[in-house]
């Protein structure tokens, strides 16, 4: 029996997703165990509160610091970042003393990593701990940022041909990339219809709908969104799914059904996917993950309020692609989604331009490539 690690870091939802999505799909292999474990579980309590306070604190509150940053950090040149990334590695080591022993213990056939820090990490575990087996880094980024590369990475599995372009220009070999997209959750590869989802979820049939996954924003830009939507001279279903921001749910809580427009609030649900298929349209930031998953299904996007740095640069490719529209005036996004529901015709364009970003399978395609190269005989999975 082959044994896989994934390691990720919770560091956002998006790394976790991944892990998640891959550890479903090297399930559906015989003779394949496979842990997905967070390497910040391994950190000392001071290194995992001022990373993830930081990512926060940044991400949040300090856009544009933050931005600055993720942009200053990113290395064109190769050998640069390669060190630069183990330098990183030699400062973080110190806080990480269990990781080591974890994975000598677990004594993996494969180590996959879908975020930074643990792939970075690997170059000192593997001379320390005896742990030389092949390490696998899915980029979970549109555009892989220099922090991705390490020395020893037996291959990278990237979103795109663009994230494979540029890391070409910064000198990685070609023989180590590969174009899969970004892993998602295998219910996609599924076949569900619009019609269907709206009756298994009591969704009207009859008018447009129109999901706005708000979890992620700001609570106040969310109200005033849905406060111009309630507007709309135009007949529609709208429905916000706050997830665990309880802030947005107490922000929407006095708004209500106005006369042309449903309004049905959700907090967290298990149903995204159903809900991505049987919209007409979906309002979002720009998050690897949510993107890569509403894309396999080819509903068109609205893009709001992306994280300056990688989630810019996600909005910029599916814009520049035709598969959703980014708006940086929230006044916009009510015009916008009435312009688009009175010409089905661009809205056809932007689901055929999403298909062709989407990825549904990336998950097994990059399972099947990995236990290929560990000899393992693959059986066929249908779907």
């Amino acid at each position: 029996m082959k044994r896989i690690l994934i390691l990720h870091a919770s560091l956002g939802a998006g790394h976790l997703n991944a892990a998640k999505a891959l550890s479903e799909a090297f399930s559906h292999f015989p003779d394949v165990y496979v842990c997905s474990e967070d390497a910040l579980a391994y950190a000392s309590t001071i290194y995992r509160s001022a990373v993830t306070q930081a990512y926060k604190q940044l991400s949040e509150k300090a856009p544009q610091l933050y931005k600055a940053f993720y942009e200053g950090s990113n290395i064109d040149d190769l050998e640069k970042s390669l060190d630069n990334n183990l330098a990183w590695a030699k400062l973080e080591r110190p806080f990480f003393q269990g990781l080591g022993q974890f994975v000598k213990e677990f004594d993996p056939d494969a180590i996959v990593c879908v975020q930074q820090i643990p792939s970075r990490l690997l170059n000192l575990l593997e001379e320390e701990d005896q742990t030389s087996k092949p390490q696998y880094v899915v980029v979970t980024d549109v555009i892989a940022h220099s922090t991705w590369l390490n020395y020893g990475v037996e291959r990278y599995f990237l979103p795109n041909s663009l994230s494979a372009n540029l890391l070409i220009q910064r000198g990685v070999s070609p023989s180590l990339l590969s174009v899969t997209g970004i892993p998602v959750k295998l219910e996609i590869m599924e076949p569900k219809t619009k019609p269907e989802m709206r009756r298994r979820h009591q969704i009207p049939i009859d008018t447009p709908v129109v999901t706005l996954f708000g979890g992620g924003l700001n609570p106040k830009r969310v109200r005033s969104m849905v406060s111009d939507l309630l507007g709309s001279p135009m007949p529609l279903t709208l429905i916000v799914a706050a997830g665990r921001n309880e802030k947005l749910t107490e922000a929407l809580e006095d708004l209500t059904d106005s006369p042309y427009v449903g309004l049905r609030k959700l907090e967290l649900i298990d149903y995204v996917d159903d809900l991505v298929v049987a919209s007409d349209l979906v309002i979002t930031k720009a998050g690897g993950l949510i993107t890569s998953e509403i894309l396999a299904r080819g509903t068109p996007m609205i893009i709001v309020d992306p994280i300056p740095g990688q989630e810019e640069q996600n909005a910029d490719v599916i814009a520049a692609a035709g598969a959703g529209v980014q708006l940086r005036l929230l006044e916009m996004v009510a015009p916008a989604i009435q312009y688009l529901l009175r010409n089905p015709a661009r809205l056809d364009e932007m689901r055929e331009s999403a298909l062709k970003l989407g990825q549904p399978r990336a998950a097994l395609d990059i399972a099947e490539h990995i236990l290929n190269h560990l000899q393992v005989p693959l059986m066929a999975i249908s779907h």
